[in-house]
């Protein structure tokens, strides 16, 4: 045998020993099932809180409990070209809402859809292929709801505090109502806000509104004539409600931090609770 032939020889028995290895134990097996990575979670609830609180604050401080969720979103933002990868911190402050804002309008959002509030479907696209996203919080539908326009989560949490309270309550102001009331400086552009009527109560019973309110996942207080151009009412916005505008997230990031959500934010005047979303509300029950 010529040395031709014994180099044929040889690439057939290699040939043969690697047909013979894939079919060992290379090749996957018909009807096996192929292991998928699990992408990183994004925790929604954790994210929509720090959206509210930290552009708010007077520092980069990092929301507990949001900031790996939030890291993983800048992180995406990043990659879309809209965030500078300095500001991937983990804390969602004013440049990260302005670049979710940007990432809103790619999609084809406007006005109150792309104030830089994550929503469940915008959030949901950003991470497509780099993180899933876990406790999704949905606004629901828009309904009337005691001759006011609310949302379908924003009602579920009155009627829940109407138990606590033992008592029906009456809405002078809903949601969705851009340029209603002038001296709402914007909180009702969106979803999540209202304005309750105290007319006959007590200075007692306005306060325990305001208190059943908080307790089920509201940002609450008692506003009174001398704060403002209104008269007496409970203003309530739902923390964490996707359709919030940005005035309504900023009073909830104030609620968190101790004031009074109002433009001279004040030390919070309303009754202390333990404060909640509407989600933590209905899981601790």
């Amino acid at each position: 045998m010529g040395p031709v032939k014994l180099g044929s020889l040889r690439v057939a028995v290699l040939a043969m020993a690697l047909a013979a290895g894939l079919s060992a134990g290379f090749a996957t097996p018909a009807g096996a099932r192929v292991e998928r990575v699990a992408l990183p979670s994004v925790d929604m609830e954790a994210v929509l809180k720090a959206a509210q609180i930290d552009p708010r604050r007077a520092d980069s401080a990092i929301t507990p409990g949001a900031g790996s969720s939030v890291l993983l979103v800048e992180r995406a933002l990043v990659a879309e070209g809209l965030l500078a990868s300095s500001y991937a911190d983990g804390h969602f402050g004013t440049k990260t809402i302005d670049a979710y804002a940007a990432y809103q309008r790619s999609l084809g959002y406007t006005g109150i859809d792309a104030s830089g509030f994550p929503g469940p479907t915008s959030l949901r696209l950003l991470g497509e292929t780099t993180y899933a996203v876990t406790r999704p919080v949905s606004a629901g539908s828009r309904v009337t709801f005691r001759g006011a326009t609310v949302n379908t989560r924003t009602k579920a949490m009155v009627v829940e505090a109407e138990r606590l309270l033992g008592r029906t309550l009456g809405i002078t102001q809903g949601s969705y109502n851009p340029g209603g009331v002038a001296g709402s400086a914007g909180t009702h552009d969106g979803g999540g806000a209202l304005d309750i009527s105290v007319s006959g109560m007590t200075a007692a019973t306005r306060t325990a509104v305001a208190k059943a309110l908080r307790r089920v996942g509201f940002a609450a207080w008692v506003r009174t004539p001398a704060q403002g151009d209104w008269g007496y009412h409970v203003h309530a916005i739902a923390i964490n409600d996707p359709d919030l505008s940005s005035g309504a997230q900023h009073q909830a990031g104030d609620y968190y931090l101790g004031l009074n959500g109002l433009a001279n934010r004040g030390a919070d005047d309303g009754p202390p609770v333990a404060k909640v979303t509407w989600e933590e509300y209905q899981r601790a029950r």
